[in-house]
């Protein structure tokens, strides 16, 4: 079995089991930035948040905004299985699943859902399944690590699984436009409930005063507009005006729900880490937490 370790625990965010639980505790507790209330799951026969997206930098800066994407994404129910859409940082230029195994956390492992990851794999031929994407050299990548302590976390005692993609190499429309027609055609084939994940930060730039951050925020905020639109042809062409790292998993993500009758998208929360660290004066990053509804 291919079980892709923790690589990041230690070091991007706690790498005990105790002090990962109570770090999550006071993301999810945080007033000023995060949601500023317990995860509790109201466990509804019905669900209307479909897909989000989440910050993937340290926990210390980004975990509070994630906290906002899980919160939302849990709240009503506990999901059967989390779609990870991530990004590339170290140059794999592929779109590519982890088909089969696990995926390490302090919290515990997360399985792959393989009748998922295969019904993807049969519905189109743009994915293909890639382990080394995960594994090996690809270990440096975080992106989609720094989301499974959440998933885990608002799992409860539920077996909750995942599918890990990674949209590497293209910044095209149309290849995320099918892509997404896959990925969704093969979630309503399997009739589980499923909600997707764009693992992304926002812009990243020097900031050096307060009128350079108001514009650095400025920037994010007119793609975070075209998300709220639910235009996601629109929401790509503002991030690729941006440093946003992800533009290609917000945008799939948006295009998947779209497929699944996605109604509208709604922004929870976005600060900077400017604003986070309270210090302006150098590398600035932007963090998003938004959910698409039906």
């Amino acid at each position: 079995m291919v079980i892709r370790r923790a690589t990041h625990a230690g070091s991007w965010y706690p790498g005990s089991k105790k002090g990962l639980q109570e770090a999550l505790r006071e993301y999810f507790l945080d007033t000023k930035f995060g949601p500023g209330e317990e995860f509790l799951t109201l466990d509804k026969d019905e669900r209307t948040v479909i897909g989000g997206v989440s910050p993937h930098a340290g926990m210390t800066y980004s975990g509070p905004c994630a906290a906002f994407t899980y919160l939302n994404l849990f709240k009503e129910r506990i999901p059967s299985t989390v779609i990870v859409l991530g990004t590339d940082h170290i140059g794999y230029n592929k779109i590519a699943l982890m088909k089969e195994g696990e995926w390490e956390t302090p919290l515990g492992n997360l399985e792959i859902d393989e009748e998922l990851s295969n019904q993807i794999l049969n519905s189109g031929k743009i994915i293909e399944a890639d382990n080394s994407l995960f594994t090996g050299y690809a270990e440096q990548e975080h992106n989609i690590e720094i989301q499974l302590p959440f998933i885990k976390y608002c799992s409860n005692d539920k077996e909750v699984k995942i599918v890990p993609i990674k949209i590497a190499g293209t910044r095209d429309f149309k290849i995320m436009d099918a892509i997404a027609m896959d990925i969704a055609d093969a979630i309503k084939y399997v009739k589980k409930d499923i909600v997707v994940v764009a693992s992304s930060d926002m812009s990243h730039k020097q900031v050096n005063d307060q009128n350079q951050l108001k514009k650095f925020k400025e920037i994010d905020l007119a793609a975070i507009k075209e998300f709220e639109k639910l235009n996601p042809e629109k929401t790509l062409e503002a991030a690729l005006k941006t440093s946003i790292c992800g533009p290609q998993t917000i945008t799939t993500m948006m295009l998947i729900c779209q497929n699944l009758n996605a109604r509208k998208g709604e922004m929870m929360q976005y600060y900077t880490s400017a604003e986070r660290t309270g210090s302006i004066g150098g590398y600035c990053v932007g963090y998003f937490s938004g959910i698409i509804l039906k």
